[in-house]
């Protein structure tokens, strides 16, 4: 089953369970998902719903900050409820030291070497890594692996 098509019977079955935050955290992916669907007039695939998920848990996690800033706690706990819902579609991401072993290893495919190859190092680590790892731990392993 697609990742689509199983947040749209997590939906049916949170709507069912009367699990109203659950089912409200659903309608905001989902909507998300059909905007970009109508936007650039493509049908999503598990990857691209991967980085939909993503954007949206980097959104509530600056939230969290500026709720927090704020002192609204109960905000800064919705979005961790929202969070925690999110994470929850994601595949199981790349540890901290298999992502350093990829970037390295893209790093030698490009015969990159220092700064001014970060946009290509990126490029490709981003095609190879996108939904299963976090992108900026990438980014800060291909910083380090271009610095040094």
């Amino acid at each position: 089953m697609s990742l689509k098509l199983q947040i749209t019977e997590d939906m049916k079955t949170a709507m069912r369970a009367k699990e109203t935050e659950r089912l409200g955290t659903i309608r905001l992916l989902l909507s998300a998902m059909k905007q970009k669907e109508v936007d650039e007039r493509v049908e999503l695939d598990d990857v691209m719903v991967i980085a939909i998920i993503d954007k949206m848990i980097k959104q509530r996690k600056d939230s969290i900050d500026a709720f927090t800033k704020a002192d609204r706690k109960d905000m800064a706990d919705k979005e961790a409820a929202e969070i925690v819902v999110l994470q929850g579609y994601l595949p199981a991401r790349m540890s901290s030291d298999e992502v350093l072993v990829a970037v390295k290893a893209i790093v030698a495919s490009l015969n990159a070497s220092g700064p001014g190859d970060m946009g290509k190092v990126m490029g490709a680590a981003k095609a190879q890594l996108a939904g299963k790892a976090d992108m900026g731990q990438v980014s800060q392993a291909v910083k380090a692996a271009l610095a040094g």
